[in-house]
């Protein structure tokens, strides 16, 4: 018997003990690695497509030949056998899925709001609900280069709470008017916390409004003559319309999008992600999914998207230039994800 024929006995002789049930399977070879895994409304049914006696794929034909072993997990719904799927395919990296490589963990800007002084910092990781986070950032350089012009404006603090707690004296960034050295007692915390909510306001898109605030304050120091404050305000205004033309590019007025294109030639295919965040570009990223020339441009955006929205929330609008091949589905399972917030 070949292998391609024994591989199909195999899956046969599982399918009998297999619930009609959503979920997972994993295909396994001789050395007991999964070499590939698949999601299924109905495991069964799905299963018996791979011992079909025709009409079966190339690359299909081998992955059937390399099977040695059949593991599943069911789920309660199909959304979250996607995301199931989407989170063991990067955690195994099976041979015959398509791979997002390249993915990493986006910066973000955190806002610690837990704290008595909320801190203003650039973040990795898993979010928290007392605090407030913005992004993501296609580069750390995007994220440091908006903190250091948030700090011109609004002169939150950036040190960690050691640095914070220790210091006698405020530090250099007060002295190039880059934080208000709330360390010190050297603003109060009333002015302080209004300050956070401006840098809060501002990221969250009202910029104008906070533009306005700033003019006010500008003409009520000129008018007492206080020609000093009125310059601080001057300059906050001319950061954050630098801030504003730097990020701004915008032509359809995305408010909070990922705008997702996919080009292929031959077998390579690169996805560029751009974000969109309170109306403003946040940069782009660049992606080149591993896939075989079998799996076509609907497949590999559906992979795709899968699994780089498997550890991220996703944002209100997502725009692609490619239909995935399974669009209904993953809308539901990045619904479920954006409720679980």
């Amino acid at each position: 018997m070949d292998l391609l024929e024994s591989g199909k006995l195999l899956v046969k002789s599982k399918i009998k003990n297999i619930p009609n049930s959503p979920g997972i399977y994993k295909f396994l070879d001789n050395k007991n690695k999964i070499i590939y895994i698949g999601k299924a409304k109905n495991l069964p049914k799905r299963l018996q497509n791979y011992t079909s006696s025709s009409g079966l794929a190339v690359r299909t034909q081998r992955l059937i030949s390399s099977i040695k072993e059949l593991e599943i997990i069911t789920t309660s719904n199909e959304s979250e056998a996607l995301l199931l799927e989407a989170n063991l395919i990067k955690k195994f990296k099976p041979r015959y899925n398509v791979l997002l490589k390249d993915d990493k963990s986006f910066p973000y800007i955190q806002i610690r709001m837990s704290d008595s002084w909320p801190q203003l910092t650039k973040f990795r990781g898993k979010h928290n609900d007392q605090d407030l986070y913005f992004g993501p950032f296609a580069s750390v350089a995007s994220a440091n280069w908006t903190i250091k012009m948030l700090q011109k404006v609004f002169q939150i603090r950036v040190c960690d709470d050691h640095t914070f707690k220790n210091r006698t004296r405020p530090c250099m960034l007060y002295q190039i008017k880059r934080c208000s050295a709330p360390c010190t007692n050297e603003i109060e915390k009333i002015n302080y916390k209004i300050s956070v909510q401006n840098c809060i306001d501002f990221l969250n898109g009202k910029s104008r409004s906070i533009q306005q605030k700033f003019s006010k304050e500008m003409e009520v120091a000129s008018k007492n003559l206080d020609f000093e404050k009125a310059a601080i305000f001057r300059d906050r205004i001319k950061s954050l319309t630098y801030i504003q033309s730097s990020q701004q590019i915008n032509k359809d007025n995305f408010i909070d999008a990922d705008v997702v294109v996919s080009y292929r030639s031959s077998n390579i295919s690169c996805i560029v992600v751009f974000f969109y965040r309170s109306k403003q570009n946040w940069g782009n990223q660049c992606f080149f999914p591993k896939h075989d020339s079998e799996n076509s441009e609907s497949e590999v955006m559906d992979a795709f998207l899968a699994q780089f929205y498997e550890n991220k929330i996703p944002p209100r609008q997502i725009v692609l230039n490619i239909k995935p091949k399974n669009l209904d589905l993953l809308q539901k399972a990045l619904e479920r994800k954006n409720k679980k917030k």
